[in-house]
């Protein structure tokens, strides 16, 4: 279970204090990634150079309304500060007026600009599931795989809501085996982990990462 989080803390009053804390968390229970702002990245990086866990850094966060040269910039810049792994946010709004030649052009260039500073570099594509109806978040993971990304991701955990057991089938549904699912947002309990799990998906975010390894060590 621990393998399939993302160890997640994007809140922003956190402090150095707390990311050196996130890190020893991720070390100690053994996390896929820690999950941070991109400030944050060579922190991240310097703390967990004795360990397999990755760092991740999200781009175009929370609302996805930056321009693509900038989005493409942040992740360059991410990933040369130490980050293998980046969680962008698609451009919600062109998605929805149906500018999908834009929205796939966003997503291609992080993951351009990320594989360009590491072949191995992970692409994950938030598309902010609550603020979208079905057939967007279709149309949403359809573009994310065109575009590149190894990754989907339901959200940001900043919008009106998180992951449902609902978008997480359908977005693997959609993308088949060959894409990953993340869901993320909301997820705090072992319970919620597992339904997400058996839904397809195959990595979590959290922030309740602890808890809910404890949770599963003490059932």
């Amino acid at each position: 279970m621990a393998g399939l989080i993302d160890h997640t803390l994007l809140k922003p009053v956190a402090t150095s204090e707390d990311i050196i804390k996130l890190c020893n968390e991720a070390k100690k229970f053994g996390f896929a990634a820690v999950c941070v702002n991109p400030f944050y990245v060579p922190l991240a990086k310097e703390q967990l150079s004795d360990s397999a866990v990755a760092v991740c850094a999200v781009v175009g966060f929370p609302l996805g309304a930056a321009s693509i040269k900038s989005k493409a910039f942040e992740a360059s810049n991410a990933v040369l500060s130490g980050a293998s792994e980046i969680d962008m946010v698609i451009n919600i709004g062109a998605l929805k007026e149906r500018l999908d030649d834009l929205v796939l052009a966003d997503i291609a260039a992080v993951v351009e600009a990320v594989y360009a500073n590491n072949h191995d570099g992970l692409v994950k594509v938030i598309i902010e599931t609550c603020f979208l109806t079905e057939e967007e978040k279709i149309r949403a993971c359809l573009l994310a795989e065109k575009g590149g990304a190894r990754f989907v991701k339901t959200s940001t955990g900043f919008g009106t809501g998180g992951a449902t057991v609902e978008d997480v089938s359908l977005m693997r549904k959609t993308v088949g085996k060959q894409v990953g699912v993340k869901a993320s947002g909301g997820i705090k309990t072992l319970q919620q982990a597992l339904a997400m799990i058996k839904a397809g998906a195959n990595r979590i975010g959290a922030s309740a990462g602890v808890d809910i390894i404890k949770e599963m060590i003490f059932m």
